[in-house]
């Protein structure tokens, strides 16, 4: 690499610590042929249930430079959103629910992305360059994206696993026309590893490195908008907004430190461990003050509502009875069905 690139570089990463992040990679603007093949077969099969907007730009999402033909490179970062508590330590407290590590703090899509912004900033200051940004919410495929440039590899999960961060990574993507030598590659180190397989509640994972999001509690709860399928209502549990069961029993966790978390991802009180009667009580306004800043907004009161529903249905406690009879007459059709079943169910479980 010739020293200016070398030099610009090196600046690069220590301004994206600077910024907050805790992993930088330089990927290539092309990605291999075999990762858009992966991603149609996977649409064709119909495994990305109600996110039609995968399959609107497919096309994008397969190749950076459909979306932005300038483009050159792909500058990957990483963001640490490590807990500093087990994932699991409510999973028996059933009348609480949980709420996905990523949700309990701060609305990642606007923490990350004011970061990006920053840093890709400085970098057209340094090298009079051009630039995108992209959080989530672009056809950017991030995850192998991250894996070519570096922060780690894609795990039998499905998402990033990082050697120094484990599962807990935010990613952020800046599309640059610069021309930059690209990271080492991640490579695969599951090994013969099956833990994020064997764990998950509802059978989401038809092979290694393989998601059926129609089955995954994450899209059930957070994306899916309807009834919740009666087969997966008994594997959801307490789990309210999100499933982190896959990432956090992967072993490479052993190596994320919660202090290397961005301190904008640090749990609100609310949200850590709420309780499922003060959920079912939110009226809409209620919801938008409770979740105000964080991303869980986004899913409305009315699918956070359902959720809790569920959850009260599989917990068998009777002093749920009360607030879930008051939702039989929601004016959302949805949850009133949900406050039936979960009626039955605690009524089933009562001696």
């Amino acid at each position: 690499m010739p020293d200016d690139k070398l030099r610009l570089t090196k600046a690069l990463e220590n301004r994206a610590t600077e910024e907050g992040f805790a992993a930088v990679g330089i990927a290539p603007a092309r990605l291999a042929p075999k990762t858009g093949l992966r991603l149609r077969q996977w649409l064709e099969e119909g495994r990305q249930g109600d996110m039609l907007w995968m399959v609107n730009r497919a096309d994008e999402r397969s190749d950076p430079a459909t979306l932005w033909p300038e483009v050159q490179t792909v500058i990957m970062l990483g963001m640490s959103y490590a807990p500093a508590t087990d994932p699991f330590a409510l999973e028996q407290i059933s009348d609480h629910g949980r709420i996905s590590v990523y949700a309990q703090g701060k609305d990642y899509h606007d923490v990350v992305k004011s970061a990006l912004k920053r840093t890709a900033r400085w970098l057209v200051e340094q090298a009079a360059c051009e630039v995108k940004v992209f959080v989530d919410t672009a056809p950017v495929m991030e995850k192998p994206l991250a894996e070519a440039a570096g922060l780690g590899w894609q795990g039998k999960h499905t998402n990033i696993v990082s050697r120094d961060h484990g599962s807990w990574l935010f990613l952020g993507a800046i599309y640059t026309t610069l021309d930059l030598a690209p990271s080492e590659p991640g490579r695969d180190r599951c090994g013969s590893c099956s833990a994020c397989q064997d764990i998950c509640p509802t059978g989401a994972f038809p092979a290694p490195y393989q998601l059926d999001a129609r089955a995954c509690i994450s899209y059930l709860t957070i994306e899916h908008k309807g009834p919740i399928p009666l087969q997966y209502r008994k594997a959801i549990g307490n789990h309210i907004y999100g499933c982190d069961d896959c990432l956090a029993v992967c072993p490479w966790n052993k190596f994320a430190k919660a202090g290397a978390a961005n301190r904008a991802f640090l749990p609100r009180a609310e949200l850590a461990a709420p309780a499922l009667a003060d959920i079912l009580a939110l009226d809409d306004a209620d919801f938008r003050q409770v979740f105000s800043g964080s991303p869980i907004k986004r899913t409305g009161r009315n699918r956070m509502v359902r959720n809790a529903l569920i959850a009260a249905g599989n917990s068998g406690d009777a002093n749920l009875i009360a607030p879930a009879r008051a939702l039989l007459d929601d004016a959302d059709e949805v949850i009133r069905e949900a406050a039936g079943w979960a009626l039955d169910q605690i009524a089933s479980a009562q001696p």
